[in-house]
């Protein structure tokens, strides 16, 4: 999300000016559209930031979460959900790992990672234990995770910040050895499997896999933020599974729940039992509500065969993005898996968030020059054909505009 310009007037004057906001209100939508409070139709290629899994008022979606209502929204964690058991048990099946702690966003599923990690260097003697991260990552705003986060411009003004990371440069798997040979209180290194606020970044597969072996040979842990890349966006489950490996910690949120608020860290063997009663928590963490929105997103995306959709549809626009820009030498690269797609230009491009939506395209604009694309994965191919359609002129109009 881009800073708020302190120029522009807060249309919200009772609410905090923390967004800079676009100048409409979306008022009800349906599969991968959504209309505005004025009746403006757009096509969502942004999925509330990866979170509309199935795009808006899915039909076996809206009367199960209308069920859950009616039974039972809230009951607190003194006592037995079955549904968490449910979600849980799905998730360590689909990644091959071993327990599920659940909370209501990625930021407190990223929070109790780090947690994780510091307790069991503790359990492993060392008094402070510290942690790899790497440039460009974002992991979340609160005081730990925006330590961990690579960027300055939003570390800005919460100094002093959580000490214990070391931050090295993604793909560079030699400059996480080299820490390795110095470093002994080192537990845990930390990233992104695909960078999304930093610029849609993938780590590579031969990184990951050194990653794998090298945490495996010092005893480290292996933890892989899948907030924004889970849940199918890739076109696999989890997009680590690219690489052929399993971390040992990976928090999800965001595209789990289908627009209901959840999280959720999933561990493997190193370390499903390092919290025990007492040591993590959380009110509003694993409502039933949540819990059955977890459930059936991952049922309707099974019966659906959304993972397969989500690969046609990503290899589909960036087929057609790479076509079109093939001259353009203001695109410099085209990257992401699935849907989950960044369009970087060679210049800040902001201005185009309100023109794509005043053409009636929903997307984001990330590190300042990366257009990004995260629709839902239920898109089709027309829907795939339409944001091209929309967006390469734009895009065309905008760079030509300096050569002007």
């Amino acid at each position: 999300m881009n800073a708020p310009d302190p120029a522009v007037a807060n249309p919200m004057p009772h609410v905090m000016n923390t967004y800079g906001r676009l100048p409409l209100a979306l008022s009800h939508g349906e599969g991968c559209r959504v209309w505005d409070t004025k009746g403006r139709r757009y096509l969502d290629a942004l999925a509330g930031i990866a979170v509309s899994t199935l795009g808006h008022k899915h039909p076996r979606l809206v009367p199960a979460l209308q069920d859950q209502v009616a039974r039972i929204i809230h009951c607190s964690n003194y006592y037995e959900v079955p549904l968490q058991e449910e979600l849980a048990a799905r998730l360590c099946e689909l990644s091959g790992m071993d327990s599920v702690f659940f909370c209501n966003s990625g930021l407190e599923a990223n929070e109790a990672a780090i947690k994780l990690a510091r307790k069991y260097g503790h359990e492993k003697g060392i008094a402070r234990p510290e942690i790899i991260v790497c440039e460009k990552a974002f992991h979340g705003r609160s005081l730990a995770t925006l330590s961990a986060t690579g960027n300055p411009k939003i570390q800005e003004g919460f100094e002093p910040l959580v000490e214990g990371f070391v931050r090295v440069s993604l793909n560079d798997l030699a400059a996480i050895e080299a820490v390795a040979a110095s470093n002994r209180n080192v537990v845990a290194v930390f990233l992104e499997t695909i960078q999304g606020e930093g610029g849609i970044n993938p780590a590579r597969n031969d990184y990951l896999q050194g990653l794998r072996a090298l945490c495996d040979r010092q005893g480290w842990l292996l933890m892989l933020d899948e907030v924004q890349c889970g849940i199918g966006r890739t076109g696999k489950w989890f997009a680590h599974q690219w690489a052929g490996i399993k971390p040992d910690v990976m928090p999800l949120a965001k595209g789990l729940g289908s627009g209901v608020p959840i999280g959720a860290v999933v561990a493997g063997p190193k370390a499903a039992r390092i919290f025990q009663p007492g040591n993590h928590g959380t009110t509003f963490g694993g409502n039933p509500l949540a819990m059955r929105a977890g459930v059936e997103t991952l049922k309707i995306m099974t019966q659906d065969r959304l993972l397969e959709n989500a690969a046609a549809r990503g290899a589909q626009l960036r087929s057609a993005f790479e076509k079109a820009f093939a001259d353009e030498p203001g695109v410099r690269e085209i990257r992401g898996d699935g849907l989950m797609i960044g369009i970087e230009l060679d210049r800040a491009c902001g201005a185009l968030l309100k023109r794509a939506a005043e053409a009636g395209l929903l997307m984001s604009v990330t590190a300042d020059s990366v257009i990004r694309l995260l629709p839902p994965l239920i898109l089709s191919p027309q829907e795939a054909d339409e944001i091209v359609a929309i967006l390469v002129p734009l895009v065309k109009a905008f760079l030509a505009e300096a050569k002007g």
